[in-house]
């Protein structure tokens, strides 16, 4: 709500938060307010808090903006980053896990560690923001223990706020999530490195005969075994010859 920004931020500051990451879009399903656009498009100042936006990186299924805040007073100007993934759906979860797995990754990469707590919201808080928190748990534990517990993990977020995690389709999709994250890990190229990864990739190991593209395709047939084809395909009388 308009009447909460002060206080929206009056938060980033005390808690010395260096990433804010938002799981919504302002306006989904036609014209329904998702989220008041808390930020602004240049400077604002929120009664004692200054809010300048200095660079906004636009990426295919998120936007990074990143703000330079001031708080009357306190003689210093800390740098905030705003996180906003655009590639949910108005509807259900996204089809694939991989936008929001680099997503997630992107956001802690460029996080500082030594930050307060990261602040994260979609609307009501509970259904977006429990997947965001689980999978970046999960990917932590994977990497730390070499086990994951999505179950206990959920239960234990739910004990602490209603709803988190909110529907059965969302809980199904943070597997989705996790399984291709362990099974392919970061599979993100630089663009101007792709020529010599690719040729690394499909050089063919005497041993087994095959190469890593090959696995990695055989790996993809694994991790999206639920693909579905709606439409049917028409036969007709002519043929194409390609």
């Amino acid at each position: 709500m308009q009447e909460t920004v002060f206080d929206f931020w009056r938060m980033v500051w005390q808690e010395n938060t260096a990433a804010i990451v938002m799981v919504t879009n302002l306006v989904e399903v036609g014209r329904q307010v998702k989220c008041c656009k808390y930020w602004p498009d240049d400077t604002e100042i929120y009664r004692d808090i200054k809010v300048t936006l200095i660079e906004t990186l636009l990426l295919s299924e998120y936007v990074i903006r990143t703000f330079a805040v001031e708080k009357r007073g306190a003689h210093e100007i800390r740098e905030i980053r705003q996180f906003h993934f655009t590639g949910w759906p108005d509807h259900g979860v996204p089809y694939h896990a991989t936008g929001l797995l680099g997503f997630v990754r992107r956001v802690k990469a460029k996080t500082l560690t030594n930050a307060g707590p990261m602040v994260i919201h979609c609307s009501a808080g509970a259904g977006r923001t429990g997947c965001f928190i689980v999978i970046d748990i999960m990917l932590d534990m994977a990497e730390r223990e070499g086990v994951v517990d999505i179950y206990n993990c959920v239960r234990e977020l739910r004990s602490r706020r209603v709803n988190m995690v909110q529907t059965e389709e969302q809980y199904v999709f943070i597997h989705d999530a996790i399984l291709e994250a362990c099974l392919c890990g970061d599979t993100t190229i630089p663009a101007n490195q792709l020529r010599s990864v690719y040729y690394d990739m499909n050089r063919l190991d005497p041993q087994t005969n095959s190469s890593q593209i090959k696995e990695e395709f055989r790996t993809l047939n694994m991790v999206t075994p639920a693909l579905r084809v709606d439409i049917e395909p028409t036969v007709t009388s002519s043929s194409t010859r390609l």
